[in-house]
């Protein structure tokens, strides 16, 4: 799986070296975003809601945690721009897990990179190095959660996926063309063992969107494009106000900031369409919107067992 982020750097575009190194100039100013949705302020669009009014749907006692299920370092980011932004640029990107603990039930959304990884120290491939410091059960027990009662994924890349077969007696919420898609033709960041739902699983099969407890404060939403049933969620909390989990429609801050679409992505009409339409719900309901993978963004969320309400 590692080898996966290697080989998709080759779909990168790659610039000039000359138009490269203006682009990374420290002098340079940034350039402006690119279309009408894109972000007015990395810090301000990514943290504070625009707006703050009451929402519906809203569940008493809905809770979100935000656990740790590992590390990613990448010596060369160039694949998470087709526009050659970060060719030659190392980064850092977390995976985290979220549980969603509702009156009706839990629900776990994605579940990282897999406690097999756990205690093993940095391990390194293809220019990539994967790190998981603490196993996702361990997480469960800290905060008081015996029991998931629902799991679903914003995707089914294998940082994504690595403990999907930990949960058999959970829900599957299945994203019929996400499944069918990456079962095909699973490439390299798929993992068909993670993904396959166990057979004493129940499922229910997603179409576009789906409302997961049936109150609208849950909501799994349709944004293809990263890949072909890609997904994010949105909660409607008490207490914070909305809040959606990017899964992979946006990797950084600047990402989302500049509208940059990652080479590897299975469409980048779709990709844009979807950031469309997640900018736009966000700005309506003055919703929080959490990069997963950027490491800021997970830092400026509630360290379990604290969490948000």
């Amino acid at each position: 799986m590692i080898r996966g982020f290697a080989r998709s750097a080759a779909l990168t575009v790659t610039l000039a070296a000359s138009l490269t190194a203006t682009a990374f100039a420290q002098s340079a100013p940034p350039p402006e975003p690119a279309t009408p949705f894109a972000i007015g302020g990395i810090e301000t669009a990514t943290n504070t809601p625009a707006t703050t009014r009451p929402t519906q749907g809203t569940a008493v006692g809905l809770r979100l945690y935000a656990l740790d299920c590992g590390r990613i370092q990448v010596a060369d980011m160039g694949m998470f721009s087709d526009t050659g932004e970060y060719d030659g640029r190392p980064g850092n990107l977390v995976s985290p897990c979220f549980v969603v603990v509702h009156p009706k039930g839990t629900l776990l959304w994605d579940t990282g990179l897999g406690d097999h990884l756990a205690g093993k120290g940095p391990v390194t491939d293809g220019g990539v190095t994967l790190q998981v410091e603490r196993s996702l059960q361990s997480q469960l027990q800290l905060i008081g959660v015996k029991r998931i009662d629902y799991l679903a994924f914003s995707h089914t890349h294998f940082d994504h996926t690595g403990n999907a077969q930990a949960f058999p007696n959970a829900t599957w919420l299945v994203n019929r063309q996400e499944l069918d898609a990456a079962l095909k033709n699973p490439g390299a960041f798929v993992n068909p063992d993670h993904i396959r739902p166990p057979r004493q699983a129940r499922q229910i099969t997603i179409e576009g969107d789906h409302d997961v407890f049936g109150d609208g404060s849950v909501r799994i939403l349709r944004t293809p494009g990263h890949t072909e049933g890609h997904q994010v969620l949105l909660l409607r909390l008490a207490g914070s106000g909305p809040v959606i989990l990017s899964g992979d429609l946006y990797h950084t801050r600047e990402n989302r900031h500049y509208q940059r679409v990652p080479a590897f992505n299975a469409s980048r009409a779709d990709t844009l369409a979807s950031m469309n339409r997640i900018e736009t719900i966000a700005r309506n309901l003055g919703a929080r919107i959490i990069v997963q993978h950027d490491p800021a963004d997970f830092a400026a969320l509630p360290q379990a067992p604290a969490y948000l309400e």
